[in-house]
C-alpha cells in the first residue's frame, strides 16, 4: 500500500469518528510512515537540487515549511504516544 501521511492522518481521524481507540501500534505506524515520509522529501529535494546545480541551502528553504509542519506532527504524536 503506498500509503502517504495525509492519507495515513485521515485514517487516524476515521478511527477517532468511529469511536474506536487508537491503539500504540496505530500511533507507531504514523510516525513511521511520516518519519519515512520525512525522509524522503529531504532525500528528493537533495537530489533535485544537486541536479540543477543549486545549493543546498537554497532547495532546503522551499521545504522548510513542510517539514516544519511534519516535524510538529510527529512531535505531537510522540507526545500521544508517550502518554498512552
Amino acid at each position: 500500500m503506498n500509503s502517504t501521511p495525509d492519507s495515513t492522518s485521515i485514517s487516524l481521524q476515521e478511527t477517532q469518528e468511529n469511536k474506536k481507540p487508537v491503539t500504540a501500534q496505530d500511533l507507531a505506524e504514523v510516525i513511521e510512515e511520516f518519519e519515512k515520509y520525512r525522509e524522503r522529501l529531504v532525500s528528493e529535494m537533495e537530489t533535485t537540487a544537486k541536479r540543477a546545480k543549486m545549493p543546498k541551502n537554497a532547495a532546503m528553504a522551499q521545504i522548510k515549511p513542510q517539514l516544519d509542519q511534519i516535524d510538529a506532527t510527529l512531535s505531537s504524536l510522540r507526545q500521544q504516544q508517550a502518554s498512552g
